[in-house]
């Protein structure tokens, strides 16, 4: 575990412990458990810590020779706490690798912090780079992107920073050809490293930057991102605002209203959301008098929610060019599928970034909603797990996930290939007995069908082209095409 600087941010606790070691997931033959996960994590620390069970040897043999409390008591008490802490690392490096849910990461009690229509989503994500006092906060529209660089050197091990800076190896850089509305609208294209939070706001195409002052005729101006506020415009955070009569207003993807909010609140020095809501009885008087006069003139004249991403953007899709899990209708194993086990859904309410990271993804603290597959009320979890950067590019589109259930219905495992091919992150496709292509593109409903029919067949597909003129799938090709029509 390396320890550079990075900033330092406060995460959901995520305090749950290790239950029900049994679940299964064969691909192609090969059972994968947790059980399996968890020994060959114990086997290859007890290799690294070998040294402790062999004092703890040393310590009882020289012990029972020169009985009494001397050197050999204090070997074999020394290899004694060695091998006795041998599975701690194991569980905890488990409980890394294996992205669980148990009843222990439900959400502890009627906190109105979580009592929020589905659509809401809350975000913390890394500051953004300072800017001149001097600078305009203004709308950017993203004409091009593509990754620039993105090569850390962690491999798949997980990685820890401490400090006031951002890692630049694990940010990735991206190039970007932008449309600057300012006064006079002009084009800059330059490259800027953005959190891994904020991706989706490239893939929307709508950006907050701040300009520097009026420039000289032909002379360069400076142009800032401002990734949090980005991710506000771009949709991907929902925001609310209660009025000073205590009525909620909807403002997701009222870019006029949201940048105005947004100036409003540089010049106060910032306003604080609690959540997704910014509460103007809670502001100060001045500040809230400034913001009610927008909601006055919004209700005068209503502004039209922006398109959830704007024109254009294939020329700026960076999930093709990013890590992440690989898109799969899916795994299915096949005792998993014979006691019970099913897929269910769930959906992300809170992400928080974290000093923690893995090549493919940062580690972040998140709360999912989950319904449960036997109909009973949905539940809140907090679950700390590593996203994939390829989804996290499509997180104004949807944040949902699936998750496999066990036959017992007590564990729920993040599957992140079959979240991957819901989110649209690859598009699906399916090719019929007769050979024709269907594509599935921005069809997720069909999608969840067909991943939920393979289930309960016991079919694995772990790709994101259903081919029904395979061998194995002949026998369900008719109920599967019914599911496309």
């Amino acid at each position: 575990m390396t320890r550079t600087p990075c900033p330092v941010l406060q995460g959901v606790p995520a305090t749950a412990e290790i239950t029900d070691l049994t679940d299964f997931d064969e691909e192609e033959g090969h059972m994968r458990s947790h059980t399996r996960v968890f020994v060959g994590n114990l086997l290859f620390i007890a290799v690294c810590c070998s040294a402790a069970p062999f004092f703890l040897l040393v310590g009882y043999s020289a012990w029972s020779e020169y009985p009494g409390w001397g050197w050999p008591a204090m070997v074999f008490a020394f290899g004694l706490a060695g091998t006795v802490m041998i599975p701690v690392p194991a569980f905890v490096s488990t409980r890394q690798e294996f992205p669980r849910i148990t009843r222990r990461d439900r959400v502890k009690g009627a906190s109105d912090r979580y009592r929020w229509p589905d659509d809401t989503f809350v975000m913390w994500a890394p500051r953004s780079e300072q800017c001149s006092a001097q600078g305009q906060l203004v709308r950017a529209d993203v004409m091009e992107a593509s990754l620039a660089r993105y090569h850390p050197d962690g491999e798949s091990t997980f990685t820890t920073h401490y400090g006031d800076y951002t890692p630049d190896e694990f940010t990735p850089l991206i190039r970007l050809r932008l449309r600057v509305h300012d006064a006079e609208e002009f084009e800059v294209t330059g490259e800027w490293r953005v959190p891994s939070l904020c991706l989706s706001a490239i893939t929307a195409g709508r950006l907050v930057v701040l300009v520097d002052g009026p420039a000289d005729p032909g002379a360069r101006r400076t142009v800032t991102p401002n990734w949090p506020r980005s991710a506000l415009l771009a949709g991907t955070r929902t925001c609310r605002v209660i009025d000073l009569e205590g009525r909620t207003a909807e403002v997701t993807r009222r870019v006029g209203r949201q940048l105005q909010q947004m100036r409003i609140s540089r010049e106060a020095g910032g306003v604080v959301m609690s959540g997704d809501t910014i509460d103007l009885r809670r502001l100060h008087p001045d500040t809230a008098a400034r913001y009610a006069a927008l909601a006055v003139r919004d209700r005068a004249a209503p502004e039209e929610q922006a398109p959830v991403s704007e024109p254009g953007e294939e020329a700026r899709r960076l999930a093709d060019q990013l890590p992440g899990e690989k898109a799969a209708f899916g795994s299915v194993g096949r005792r998993w599928s014979r006691r019970g086990g099913v897929l269910v859904r769930g959906r992300f309410l809170e992400m928080r970034a974290r000093t923690t990271f893995q090549d493919h993804g940062p580690v972040l603290d998140t709360v999912l909603r989950i319904q449960p597959a036997d109909g009973t009320p949905p539940f809140d979890a907090a679950r700390r797990l590593t996203v994939p950067m390829d989804y996290l590019t499509v997180l104004h589109r949807t944040k949902d996930v699936v998750l496999t259930v066990s036959p017992n219905g007590v564990s729920y495992d993040v599957d992140w290939a079959r979240t991957s091919l819901l989110a649209g992150v690859t598009a699906a496709k399916v090719i019929t007995p007769d050979g024709r292509e269907l594509p599935l593109a921005e069809r997720p409903d069909t999608v969840w069908v067909l991943m939920n029919l393979l289930a309960s067949h016991g079919l694995s597909n772990p790709s994101p082209v259903l081919d029904l003129r395979s061998r194995r799938m002949r026998a369900a090709a008719g109920i599967l095409m019914d599911a496309c029509a």
